[in-house]
């Protein structure tokens, strides 16, 4: 049993989008898929002759349009999947915490952490969490908007943390050119909420957080809210 696994890049909102595929069946699962480079992935796709069965979204992205529903019309098998407390109708599948998406011998597995925004979902497979905006490398989402709450998101970063030290963290964003961690570095170096940090001072550095909204929100979120449609983005 082998796992095919392409993490990749997009740069004007350094967003990363993770590819996995069962080497056997060919069964794959495109995790946060980006708009401006969806050529790219339905190259790589095909290229590499897989099947694409789920179409994953860590959450509702306000920095970016995602191409899951342009990747559902042209993998017409694919499903779309989301968080189940979402406000979207267009999954095909709202994933509750603890549930299990199998493709070919894999089973990736959903853990809800909410915070960053209120429907936040992590996923993991074998030694790897894809931890969405929740934790990033020696950082954390925002939760100033879509629902966010750094109570929430304190309580998703110690459920995250629970899984062994030897698991790697992929986060969806990295503004460094990091691209990958793990749980053991994460707890011992993020700068706001590592070495034991407690909650009220995790709360107090995340309020603290002086970032201004990002640059396409108004466009991103309600384009996403209906999974990057065709026709909604036209119009936008």
């Amino acid at each position: 049993m082998s796992l095919i696994f392409r993490p990749l890049f997009e740069k004007e909102s350094s967003t990363y989008t993770y590819l996995l595929a069962d080497a056997q069946t060919k069964e794959a699962v495109i995790i946060d898929a980006v708009s401006e480079t969806k050529q790219r992935d339905i190259g790589l796709i095909e290229e590499l002759g897989l099947n694409l069965k789920y179409i994953i979204e860590t959450h509702i992205h306000a920095d970016h349009i995602t191409s899951s529903c342009p990747l559902k019309e042209h993998f017409s098998q694919a499903k779309i999947v989301l968080g189940d407390t979402n406000p979207v109708a267009c999954a095909d599948i709202l994933i509750k915490d603890g549930e299990h998406l199998k493709f070919g011998q894999y089973q990736i597995k959903a853990m809800s952490t909410p915070g960053h925004t209120d429907g936040c979902m992590s996923y993991v497979i074998d030694d790897k969490v894809f931890t969405g905006d929740a934790l990033l490398i020696r950082s954390c989402g925002r939760c100033d908007f879509q629902g966010g709450s750094p109570e929430k998101l304190f309580s998703s970063i110690q459920y995250l943390f629970s899984l062994p030290d030897s698991t790697l963290v992929y986060p969806a964003h990295d503004y460094g050119g990091r691209t990958v961690s793990s749980i053991w570095e994460e707890k011992v170096f993020n700068e706001m909420i590592g070495n034991s940090v407690n909650q009220a001072e995790f709360v107090r550095r995340v309020n603290a957080m002086e970032l201004s909204l990002p640059a396409k929100i108004h466009v991103a979120v309600p384009a996403n809210q209906v999974c990057g449609s065709k026709i909604v983005t036209q119009k936008l």
